[in-house]
Order: C-alpha cells, then sequence, then structure tokens
C-alpha cells in the first residue's frame, strides 16, 4: 500500500511536468521560436560503428530509443503485478482486463466507423485505444485522500493491461516490412534473455548489453525497437533464490521509475506535442481523423469500459472493489480516455502525412483535455455526495 502512495505522488509530480512540456511544446511551435524548435527537432543524429550505422533525427532516438525505459518500467509493473501483486489472484486481475478489452475495442470501433472508406485515415485506428498511465494517475491525484486507494488501484491496473495491449497492437501492425537477417538477430537476443532470466542473472551489464543488440536488430528488422524494454522486463528475475539480495525485479523498477516519469515522459511529450496548429487548418476540426479521435477517446473509452466492467460483475466472472461505487468506476473509465503518450506514438506510427499526425495529435490533447474534466467532475461529485451521506449518517446517529 506504502508502494501505492509513492507511485501516486511521483504521477502527480510528473502529471504536471508532462502539462508544462506540451504547453511549452505548443508554444514554441507556435511562436517565433518555432524555428529552432524544428532545428532541434530533426536535428539529424548519426551513430556508426563498423558496417552498422543509424542515421535518424533527434526525435526518432527519443521515440524509439529513449522509449524503451518507457516500456522497461512498464513491463517491470505488469510483470510484479501479475506475479504478486494486486493482480495476481484471478478475481483481482479479472474486472481491469474486462475493462481494458472493453475499453480498447469500442474506441477502436468508433474509430474505424467514421473512417471505414478510407483506407489511410483507417491505419489510426489504434490512437484512441490507449490510456496514459502517467497523466491519468496525474489527474486522478488532483483529488488528494477523497480518491479511494482501490479506485487508484483498478486504474492503474486498467492502465497496465491496457499497455500490454498496445504493446501488442504496435507489435502486429505498426511494424515495418520484416527483414529476416535483423529478425533472426532478434530472436537469438531474445533466447539469451530467456536464458539470463533461467540462470537468474543480476549482473545490470548483461541486460544492457544484450538489450543493446535487440534493440538494433528489432530497429533494422522493421519491428518497433522501443519494445525492448519489454522483454528486457520479462527476463529481470522476480527473485534469486539462495542469494541475499533484493528482488531484482523490484529494485530496478524502483531505480527507473523515477527517471521514467520525471524526464522520459516528459522529453517524450515536448518533441511530440509542437504541434503548428495553422497546418492543421485543412484536416481539423472536421476531418474524420480528428472526430474519431476525440470520438474514441471521450466516448468509446467511457462506454466500453463501464459496460465491460459491469457486465464481467453481473456475470460473476469479476467483483467490483470493495470501498468503490459505481460512479466512482465511471469516473475512472472517463479519466481512461487520457492517451497522450501511447496514442501519441501509435499516430506517428500510423500516418505517414505529417497534416495527419498533426491533426490526430491536436484531437488526442482535445480529447484528453475533455476526458480529464469529465472524469475529475464525475468523482469529485461521487466522493463530495459519499462524504455528505456519511455526515448525514453520523448526524442522525447522535
Amino acid at each position: 500500500m506504502g508502494r501505492i502512495v509513492r507511485l501516486f505522488r511521483y504521477e502527480q509530480t510528473s502529471g504536471l511536468i508532462v502539462i508544462g512540456a506540451v504547453l511549452l511544446a505548443l508554444a514554441a511551435a507556435n511562436s517565433p521560436l518555432a524555428g529552432i524548435y524544428a532545428l532541434v527537432h530533426h536535428t539529424p543524429v548519426h551513430f556508426r560503428f563498423g558496417p552498422l550505422v543509424i542515421d535518424e533525427p533527434l526525435v526518432q532516438w527519443i521515440n524509439e530509443g529513449l522509449m524503451v525505459i518507457f516500456f522497461l518500467v512498464v513491463g517491470l509493473e505488469i510483470k510484479r503485478q501479475l506475479l504478486e501483486g494486486h493482480l495476481a489472484s484471478y478475481k483481482r486481475a479479472a474486472l481491469p482486463v474486462f475493462a481494458a478489452l472493453g475499453g480498447m475495442i469500442f474506441p477502436a470501433v468508433v474509430y474505424a466507423s467514421l473512417n471505414w472508406t478510407d483506407p489511410i485515415a483507417l491505419r489510426g485506428w489504434a490512437i484512441p485505444t490507449a490510456t496514459d498511465i502517467v497523466l491519468a494517475l496525474g489527474v486522478l491525484s488532483l483529488l488528494g485522500s477523497r480518491v479511494p486507494v482501490s479506485l487508484r488501484i483498478f486504474l492503474t491496473a486498467l492502465a497496465i493491461f491496457d499497455d500490454i495491449g498496445a504493446v501488442i497492437i504496435v507489435g502486429l501492425f505498426y511494424g515495418e516490412p520484416l527483414s529476416v537477417m535483423p529478425l533472426l538477430v532478434a530472436g537469438l537476443a531474445i533466447l539469451v534473455l530467456a536464458l539470463i532470466n533461467r540462470f537468474r542473472v543480476v549482473l545490470p551489464a548483461a541486460y544492457i548489453v544484450v538489450g543493446l543488440v535487440l534493440w538494433v536488430a528489432l530497429l533494422k528488422s522493421g519491428v518497433e525497437a522501443a519494445l525492448t524494454g519489454i522483454f528486457i522486463a520479462l527476463a529481470v528475475p522476480l527473485h534469486v533464490p539462495g542469494r541475499r539480495v533484493s528482488s531484482p525485479l523490484r529494485h530496478t523498477e524502483r531505480r527507473l521509475h523515477a527517471w521514467n516519469v520525471l524526464l522520459v515522459i516528459p522529453l517524450f511529450a515536448f518533441f511530440n506535442a509542437g504541434i503548428t496548429i495553422n497546418s492543421t487548418s485543412g484536416y481539423w476540426p472536421l476531418e474524420t481523423v480528428s472526430l474519431g479521435v476525440i470520438a474514441g477517446l471521450c466516448v468509446g473509452k467511457q462506454i466500453g469500459i463501464f459496460c465491460a466492467s459491469r457486465a464481467a460483475v453481473v456475470t460473476g466472472l469479476a467483483q467490483l472493489p470493495d470501498g468503490i461505487t459505481w460512479t466512482q468506476l465511471y469516473g475512472a473509465a472517463l479519466l481512461a480516455g487520457i492517451g497522450f503518450t501511447m496514442s501519441t506514438f501509435v499516430a506517428t506510427l500510423a500516418f505517414d502525412d505529417l497534416g495527419l499526425i498533426s491533426s490526430a495529435k491536436l484531437s488526442i490533447l482535445i480529447g484528453s483535455l475533455i476526458s480529464a474534466i469529465t472524469g475529475l467532475t464525475a468523482i469529485r461529485l461521487s466522493t463530495a455526495t459519499k462524504i455528505v451521506r456519511g455526515a448525514k449518517a453520523l448526524s442522525s446517529g447522535k
């Protein structure tokens, strides 16, 4: 429970930093500083090691390189929760699992229904399916102690399973045409990681070296290279029998979590939120990609999560956590429409047209803002009602 409180404090700080990074990027991209922002954004970074050459703009090094840390932390959290945390039993894990499935399917259906006749626009179907765990928890933390701990845990678990789905979607649908030889090298690197896990290796250098090989191989093979973090996370052992060392998984997660939420995600936000709003005038707000993203985040998310959760509880497949009401869960479903990090990440993979990317990013910001306001309002009203009822009951008892 103490770790949940610490995580919540991190997310509160990070949420404010991310919001600041987004506003700063928007201001820079739509001011006389736009040229400097674009110059830094597209600065070429060249790496050469013998025949190996990687030449990408700075933004791609952040999206495919630095984001490895994001996926690593997400992977570590997923693994720990499944093995010994709040998701370790079926009853605990079932509700957020069903909620995450509904929260991914319904937004995709909403988006696809609005873009069905346009094959290019249809590639963005996964954009509104993702929940930003950092921003969602950061926004929820603004309500302070009035938020039940069980509701925070539910939203965290929902976002974790949502991230699993997002990782699968990115890996299956948004990779480039595959190159066989690098793919074989990646497979070999994954095998080595499995052996590292089997023999409970705790030497950080082993994970760094194999992880670098895997990252380069995935980058060259056409698979999203940032997913390297997930494979590394799966290899890090939770416990090392017979050795007096702390859990390698928990130790790694603790060391990286602050770097992730206070540096990696804000940098990603700054380099991906710099939308020149004038350039989107031909696309937004009437273009169907924009409508699909906003409707998917603001409507599809809440309907999918709430209906799937309700159905799972009614059929006995899951149980509503103690201490929260359906109104509060509905507020969490609204907050799950905050989809900045992964949604923006998917948008950059889904489209080649810069106008469509800008349109999608601006729509993500609008949809996330609406979701944040409506979610906070719903939870605040539900907790206020509960407090008032408690006060009346106490008064009548006297």
